[in-house]
């Protein structure tokens, strides 16, 4: 069993969507997860925002221009009278969800939220499901929503997740080709909820490690993850194998093209994860494996924007044991990860990426010691399976930085990883001169 799951921008035309049905008609047994088409996503959030506002006018002229939309995409992908007749019962039935709660603005909450970001990934895989049907390939319609669930945590219960979708997949032992969504779910409630934005590459994760599979291919447009952004620095080239460490950390620190969550499942199980290109099949893009012959070498370099650092300075730290606790313990509370930090012996800094609770936080923290906060700062990141004392690894980082002012360092906590914190203002210069001195 195979997994295969297309982004947004992979399913964004009706003749990307053509490609995706020849690229799934490989031999063996696959699930095929896919996202909204591009821009739904978006355009659901700002519906949601409007209703919130009550400000349910603006929000039906975006579902109205949404549905245009989507008539003209099925207008154009599908050609027969049944097809064209089963794309107009897949809109009306999912468009009037929406105008149900635009309607009754009245009773809008968290809850409606979540059933009106879901349509998405409903429509994208019905919509294509009705594309096979009318090309006479078989395929088996899932609806996430019978196995993809978070428990009291808003975690996925793996273990649900396998009993089901196995249970569902013996139901049919004759299909090859089964669709599903990514992304959407049910939590613990029972209400339909979603496993956060890019959470339809944890969806593809999550069904290989339930299902066990050989591979989990994430297909996007953009042949692998590189060795830095290619948006800002010219002539990076794709990185052709990474470890599970290398690659969740690149994930995690800002390389767009990979959800930070979507390695542990596959790293659970040990199955391999592939990052291709719809537009460029023949590609060979990144494999992400356990790599136990790895040699000392530097992968890739990515970067994290909107980072708020805070600095706590109090003499209590002097020779005081529990501090730091008493600091984590803070952060823990406003469930605020922490991503970077250092220490003295006077002072401790770190940074967090989601400032929500900050003015809490802050008011909590000073009550032992000075606080000091810088907001728009970026964490870089050099990744890769290093020795230091082989590579001089952070000579060449420094040497690479030593014009632009460096904020925090963090090294030593990973053979994977060194990272520093700079102003997001320097952060393309950064990217540019690393790109020069370690490529």
């Amino acid at each position: 069993m195979k997994i295969l799951k297309f982004g947004g921008t992979s399913v964004g035309t009706p003749d990307r969507m053509k490609q995706i049905a020849q690229l799934v008609q490989t031999p063996g047994r696959k699930v095929v997860v896919l996202s909204a088409l591009s821009g739904t996503t978006n355009t659901l959030v700002e519906i949601t925002e409007y209703l919130y506002q009550n400000q349910s006018e603006l929000a039906i002229k975006h579902i109205s221009t949404l549905k245009t939309h989507y008539e003209q995409f099925t207008k154009t992908l599908l050609q027969s009278e049944i097809g064209k007749q089963k794309a107009t019962q897949i809109l009306e039935e999912h468009f009037k969800t929406l105008l149900v709660f635009a309607n009754d603005i009245d009773a809008f909450t968290e809850k409606e939220e979540k059933i009106i970001l879901a349509q998405g990934e409903m429509l994208s895989t019905k919509i294509f499901h009705a594309y096979l049907e009318e090309q006479n390939i078989k395929s088996t319609f899932l609806s996430a929503l019978h196995f993809m669930k978070t428990g009291e945590e808003g975690e996925p219960d793996l273990n649900f997740i396998e009993a089901t979708l196995n249970q569902e997949i013996k139901e049919y032992p004759e299909t090859m080709l089964f669709i599903t969504q990514g992304y959407i779910c049910l939590n613990a409630a029972g209400s339909i909820d979603n496993l956060k934005r890019g959470g339809s590459d944890y969806s593809a994760s999550l069904i290989g490690a339930a299902l066990r599979a050989e591979e989990i291919q994430i297909w996007t447009d953009i042949d692998g993850m590189h060795n830095s952004d290619p948006r800002i620095v010219k002539n990076t080239k794709p990185v052709a194998e990474l470890s599970f460490e290398e690659a969740a950390e690149l994930a995690y620190f800002g390389a767009k093209i990979l959800h930070p969550a979507t390695i542990h499942p596959a790293q659970q199980y040990n199955i391999p994860v592939r990052l291709l290109n719809t537009m460029q099949p023949e590609a060979l893009g990144t494999t992400i494996k356990e790599l136990t012959d790895a040699q000392p070498v530097i992968k890739s370099i990515a970067a994290k924007d909107q980072i708020t650092a805070i600095k706590i300075k109090s003499t209590r730290m002097l020779m005081a044991y529990g501090f730091l606790r008493k600091i984590f313990e803070i952060f823990e509370s406003y469930k605020t990860p922490i991503d970077m930090i250092t220490t003295s012996e006077v002072a401790v800094s770190l940074t967090i990426d989601n400032d929500a609770h900050l003015a809490e936080i802050v008011a909590e923290l000073e009550k032992f010691g000075n606080v000091e906060i810088d907001h728009e700062q970026s964490i870089v990141c050099v990744v890769g399976d290093f020795v230091a004392e082989q590579l001089g690894t952070a000579a060449q980082v420094f040497d690479a930085l030593k014009s632009i002012p460096v904020r925090m360092i963090s090294f030593g906590g990973s053979r994977h990883n060194i990272s520093v914190l700079i102003s997001t203002k320097d952060k393309n210069d950064a990217l540019v001169r690393l790109h020069q001195r370690l490529f």
